[in-house]
């Protein structure tokens, strides 16, 4: 029976970077994934091939709606979604692989197949045709999530589909309702518009990404609305169904009325639930939710002393950055060091185009807390980069505390706002004042001039607006 003292189950990107800052501190790691591939829902059915869709229709969209405008004539532009797939498949096979050759490289056991507990030091590993133990003085749970539906909606992965289907479909939809304004939904809901789809988005709550600043919402709903992306909010759906060709949705708006809407896919994006299914973590008495969260104390420590959970299996927003800073955190912690996790500090990113960005708190919530604070923002339609681009929808609010200045919170929606946002999350890392990002020079023409325009409008002095 092989030894470890560390074994991680699951490969996404809090498992497998848990499991390479083991080994760099000098532990014997093992990992487990139940599936062929590594890399977790985010590079084989999330974050990764998500995005090289939206990429690639990206290029699409720009071709048919801005090259003319910049002087570029293209005779005929169509669509090969058939290759557009095959390029997400390259790019998942090529990152998954990037993790193989890590795991390699660090010296950590891979193992295939499914682990479940067997007692509170020994992991079962099934697989095909065998089931093996291994012996673990800790170990990390990090099995990720999979789509929530709602109770009454039967998945069919055919018409009736989650966001794993809608990234490998063999064609493109004439008519697709979305239901669930959130993230995922909106990113490929975008996806599928850009494509010729005709794309309608059904919202429970009052407001799309309910969960980000105000303006933030406001703000993506209005452009892509303009894209022609249709949203119904404050509809609560009721049933969904499918005749093999088309699917019904109905739901109930604000009045109560029932509303029909048909189409001949429907993706179901009502945000995702830990995975922690046969786990055996009944074998050791790991306390779990009724929601199938792990329980942890702030070192990410189960009741069971010798175990952790990270990422989707643990409270917080299922993101895989929060996942691979929670992922180092335990290494760290059970390598005897004393790490940290500043949540407030973890952006929260939309993919769309254009993208949305935020950090730290919302004003909403300051407003909920009574904060003393003050907000500056400044409209990307007045920054130069912006127009040089075409890229000029969006803005960048910053909040500051009204008597120290302290930026408590940024929140952006522009062109390149994803990787924008680091900026806002190193400055609040320091505890940085609007002051200290206004007298900092930024290079010109860059979209981040925005940033500094509005930590000059906290104190009403932006220079471009």
């Amino acid at each position: 029976m092989s030894n470890y003292d560390v074994t991680v189950i699951g490969s996404g990107p809090g498992g497998y970077v848990a499991a390479i800052r083991c080994a760099q501190l000098g532990l014997k790691t093992a990992i487990i994934e139940k599936y062929n591939t590594l890399g977790g829902t985010c590079l084989n059915v999330g974050c990764i091939p998500s995005k090289a869709l939206l990429d690639s229709s990206h290029h699409y969209h720009d071709a048919i709606t801005h090259f003319e405008k910049h002087g570029i004539d293209v005779a005929e532009v169509k669509v090969n979604f058939t290759q557009m797939i095959e390029r997400k498949n390259e790019v998942v096979s090529q990152t998954c692989s990037g993790i193989d050759f890590l795991m390699k490289k660090n010296n950590i056991d891979v193992y295939k197949g499914f682990g479940s507990f067997k007692d509170e030091t020994h992991i079962n590993i099934t697989s095909e045709d065998k089931v093996e133990t291994i012996a673990s003085k800790h170990t990390i749970i990090a099995t990720g999530s999979k789509p929530s539906t709602l109770p009454f909606i039967e998945i069919d992965k055919k018409r009736i589909i989650t966001s794993t289907e809608a990234l490998s479909l063999k064609e493109i939809p004439k008519k697709m309702i979305v239901i669930g304004g959130g993230v995922i939904g909106l990113e490929l809901g975008q996806v599928y518009n850009r494509l010729g789809t005709e794309v309608v988005v059904v919202e429970f709550m009052p407001k799309i990404i309910p969960t980000m600043d105000g303006m933030l919402s406001k703000e993506l709903q209005k452009s892509l609305k303009k894209q022609g992306i249709k949203f119904y909010t404050s509809h609560k759906v009721s049933s969904v169904s499918s005749d093999g060709k088309t699917v019904t949705v109905t739901a109930d708006n604000k009045k109560g009325i029932p509303v029909e809407f048909n189409a001949d896919y429907c993706l179901v994006s009502v945000g995702r639930r830990p995975y922690t299914d046969k786990l055996g973590l009944e074998n050791i008495g790991v306390n779990v939710t009724d929601r199938g969260v792990i329980e942890t104390n702030n070192h990410l420590q189960t009741n069971i002393s010798n175990i952790y959970a990270i990422g989707d299996v643990v409270k917080g927003a299922m993101l895989a950055h929060k996942a691979e800073e929670e992922g180092t955190m335990v290494a760290e912690i059970i390598a005897g060091q004393k790490p940290h996790i500043d949540y407030n500090l973890i952006p929260g990113v939309v993919y769309t185009w254009p993208e949305v960005a935020s950090v730290g708190k919302t004003e909403e919530q300051l407003k909920e807390a009574s904060a003393n604070y003050k907000v500056g923002s400044f409209p990307m339609r007045a920054l130069g980069r912006a127009r040089a681009s075409m890229d000029i929808e969006g803005q960048v609010k910053v909040l500051a505390d009204a008597e120290t200045d302290e930026i408590l919170g940024v929140h952006m929606i522009a062109a390149r706002a994803a990787d924008m946002i680091a900026e806002a999350v190193i400055a609040m890392e320091f505890r940085a004042s609007s002051e200290d990002i206004a007298r900092s020079s930024h290079a010109h023409p860059t979209f981040t001039e925005a940033i500094k325009e509005a930590c000059l409008a906290v104190d009403n002095r932006a220079i471009h607006s």
